[in-house]
């Protein structure tokens, strides 16, 4: 089976893939707590369970974490995901930030 690593990076790829999660998402039939809110029993609810596992680890039962890294400078950006329709997808391992930001880095 395939597997999929996904990594945003500063505030335009974390914009964008946040959009990505909540597209996939969607698709999947996952809700923004990452449980399988489908019918099993559903023919098509089905072939989307079992590809879930393209984009998503199962961590536990029914729940699905997004195999994903998210990266940047600052937490600003992060904070609005966490807040997020699918922010609660993520673990809170997925997220690496710096804490001082990028601004000014040319005097840095």
């Amino acid at each position: 089976m395939r597997e999929i690593l996904h990594l945003q990076v500063g505030q335009c790829g974390n914009q964008i893939g946040n959009a990505f999660w909540q597209n996939v998402s969607g698709e999947h039939v996952i809700d923004g707590d990452g449980k399988f809110t489908g019918d099993k029993s559903n023919p098509e609810h089905q072939l989307r369970l079992d590809k879930v596992n393209v984009y998503f680890k199962e961590a536990g039962a029914n729940r699905y974490v997004p195999r994903a890294t998210l990266v940047d400078l600052e937490p600003g950006t992060l904070d609005v995901i966490k807040a997020s329709p699918v922010g609660n997808l993520f673990r809170p391992d997925n997220f690496l930030f710096g804490a001082s930001g990028a601004g000014n880095n040319w005097a840095k």
